[in-house]
């Protein structure tokens, strides 16, 4: 038999631990009720201040006599748990056992008194004894802290810890807060990884103290029994994710790193569990792998940081508190440790720290990328520089080019000289300097373009200036004789004999011819100037209507020195709508598509005839089509590889910079559209050109 156990309480102290004052009765059954339990003597006497059932499905039973020597009959009898399932408190009153039933089963008002933990108004008359019984179930480990008061001390105790616990709150809603401001400001992802961190942390500490089933889900029975086992799982899978991120595991050490996802699955399995009510074996999962994760995370910071990635040091040091608070938590499941507030609340502390150290991580990851990003800034001016040097001295090259071939050219060939010259001075991209090379390959074939009609011109004005200058004479001559004397009849006849022997009548019709050449000449030029006007629009950055059959005459146009008329162009113009692009890249990309196919059939036909070219133009509901088809040498499977690569050109150096179809490229997808192509070597390539009708910004 134990000796019986009673709990003298005579104020002195305000409130007492009375764990080891109390006796228990552990029901293996789970069907034991208060009038079996006051017939027998079964109860065992507690020898723990605070005692611990461990993790059982049974209930347990407490016995509670307490012997008030007091000056107040207003005590107050605490359980400091907020997580236990079921506990029913049974006190007697006027001879009859009255029951109060509270827990995770119960809604929060069930309680007695408003409090996120399990206090009872005890009414002991001074210099009495009262006994009291209660049943207690958990699917936690069952360490029950008890402690009797005074209404005052333990108001002010209660009092003092809601403080603590807000001063952790606040803390955690700071940091949410000032993190989240951080992302939006650098959008990291990280930042959001860890103020997800943050917010799981938060609510999973206030489900544990109990102020979320108080405040935030009160009658909601269902969130109260799971909501721990929830939020547990998700504060290890957000604090390995986050981990994950923060020290690039996967490009550090990968193998490591896959070892998360069973640790994912891990988690994932307890929810399910917890959500089908096994609630056991969820806690000793979670308990299990608290001390793994710990380990694993320790791990994984330790061995990265001997790579010597400086962030590795400030995680390891910001997490340290946690892991610590985790495995103090852990040892006193197990009875390592004893029950007291550094290790009930040791991970509460441990986030506390945790969370404010790992900003300060943050914040020096933020500083390296900083550093990073003006060092990359520098080389990047660097480079510019350089590049600019280059531009520089390719252009004084063009520039004399461009002086030695158009010597002969018109007011508005100097005129477009100038635009040119212009243009080339803006030029601050490398790009650019392949369009200033294709317009100064070709500026000879425009020179004698439109040098072949302005000769035909020039070569009519003599002539014409001659017929006229016959024709003053035949007016002068008329004239004379219309003042003259003689008769009409001798009048007419000496004007006939005139127009006779100067031909008149062929002089007039070779007036006309004269007139109708230079017309045709002075048309002739208008078109080219016109195809050039439409070509030339490479700087254009708005967006316009644009009807890409017109862009492809005017490249065309262009390009017309180089067929040497040994390649033949098929037009195959579909009727199609104009579409909202930027015209002029869009010139520049058929100029290099074209170009390239001229150079292809050259290599292939030579001086000979039998090249063609063949333009195609279709379209739907969303997109116009163009294809670019020539019966040229081809390309390989090597040369289709790097099609698009910047700077890879098969031509012989100083054809080309190898930049054209890289800028081809770039400029569809600019335009949301696709550029593909089909080549078969010795026979031929066909590029097809897919833009839409109506240009859509696409979401990044």
């Amino acid at each position: 038999m134990n000796a019986r156990a009673q709990v003298i309480y005579n104020g002195s102290k305000g409130i007492v631990s009375i764990g080891n004052k109390i006796e228990y009765y552990i029901d293996s059954s789970g069907t034991k009720t208060l009038q079996h339990l006051q017939r027998q003597q079964d109860f065992i006497r507690s020898t723990a201040s605070v005692p611990d059932f461990g993790l059982m499905k049974i209930p347990v039973w407490l016995k509670i006599t307490i012997n008030n020597l007091s000056k107040t009959d207003n005590l107050m009898l605490e359980f400091d748990q907020s997580l236990l399932l079921d506990i029913k408190f049974y006190r007697n009153k006027n001879g009859k056992w009255k029951l109060n039933q509270s827990g995770e089963l119960y809604p929060f008002n069930s309680r007695s008194n408003n409090y996120h933990k399990f206090i009872y108004n005890l009414k002991i008359p001074i210099d009495s004894t009262v006994t009291y019984y209660v049943r207690i179930r958990s699917t936690h480990e069952m360490q029950m802290p008890i402690f009797l008061g005074d209404r005052t001390h333990m108001e002010d105790s209660n009092l003092t810890k809601n403080i603590f616990f807000g001063i952790f709150f606040g803390i955690i809603l700071v940091m949410f807060f000032y993190n989240l401001f951080i992302y939006f400001s650098v959008k990291d992802p990280i930042y959001l990884y860890y103020v997800i961190y943050i917010f799981i942390v938060g609510i999973a500490q206030s489900t544990i103290e109990g102020y979320c089933f108080h405040y935030v889900w009160p009658d909601n029975t269902f969130l109260a029994t799971r909501s721990f086992f929830f939020l547990t799982a998700l504060v290890n899978i957000s604090g390995l994710e986050f981990t994950r991120k923060f020290l690039q595991t996967s490009k550090f050490i990968p193998k490591l790193d896959k070892i998360a996802y069973i640790l994912y699955a891990v988690y994932a399995v307890v929810m399910v569990l917890t959500f089908n009510g096994n609630f056991y074996i969820s806690y000793q999962i979670l308990q299990a792998f608290a001390g793994i994760v710990s380990l694993y995370m320790l791990t994984i910071a330790i061995t990265i940081a001997g790579t010597g990635y400086r962030p590795a040091k400030f995680f390891l040091i910001a997490w340290m508190p946690l892991i610590a608070g985790i495995i103090i938590w852990i040892l006193k499941d197990y009875n390592v440790l004893s029950y007291n507030v550094f290790t009930n609340y040791s991970i509460t502390f441990g986030s506390a720290l945790e969370v404010i150290l790992l900003s300060f991580a943050l914040a020096d990851k933020i500083n390296i990328f900083k550093a990073e990003k003006e060092r990359s800034q520098e080389e990047t001016l660097r480079a510019l520089q350089e590049n600019e040097r280059i531009i520089r001295e390719q252009n004084v090259v063009l520039e004399l080019k461009v002086k030695e071939r158009t010597l002969e050219l018109s007011e508005s060939n100097r005129e477009l000289g100038k635009t040119l010259e212009d243009l080339k001075q803006a030029q601050s991209q490398l790009v650019e300097s392949e369009k200033m090379a294709s317009l100064g390959q070709l500026t000879a074939g425009i020179a004698h373009e439109i040098n072949n009609p302005i000769n035909f011109v020039t070569a009519n004005v003599k002539p014409l200036k001659r017929d006229i200058e016959m024709m003053f004479d035949a007016f002068a001559f008329i004239e004379n004789i219309g003042l003259s004397d003689a008769s009409p009849a001798e009048k007419q006849n000496q004007i006939t004999a005139y127009k006779e022997e100067q031909d008149f009548d062929y002089l007039i019709v070779e007036i006309n011819d004269l007139l109708n050449g230079i017309k045709e000449g002075a048309g002739r030029t208008a078109e080219i100037v016109k195809g050039l006007k439409i070509f030339s629009r490479l700087d254009e950055d708005d967006l316009k209507l644009a009807d890409l059959n017109e862009g492809l005459d005017s490249t065309l146009v262009i390009t017309n020195n180089l067929l040497n008329n040994n390649i033949k162009i098929v037009r195959e113009y579909g009727e199609i709508p104009p579409i909202e692009c930027y015209a002029g890249k869009l010139n520049q990309v058929f100029l290099n598509i074209i170009s390239n196919g001229v150079y292809a059939v050259h290599k292939h036909y030579g001086e000979e005839v039998g090249g063609e070219i063949v333009i195609t133009t279709s379209y739907d509901e969303e997109f116009v089509y163009i294809r670019i088809k020539d019966n040229g040498i081809g390309m390989d499977e090597k040369t289709q590889k790097k099609i698009f690569e910047p700077f890879f050109t098969t031509k012989d150096v100083g054809e080309g910079t190898g930049l054209g179809m890289s800028i081809a490229y770039n400029t569809i997808k600019k335009h949301n559209g696709q550029i593909h192509f089909n080549s078969i070597p010795g026979e031929g390539t066909t590029f097809t050109l897919k833009l839409p009708i109506i240009f859509k910004v696409m979401a990044i």
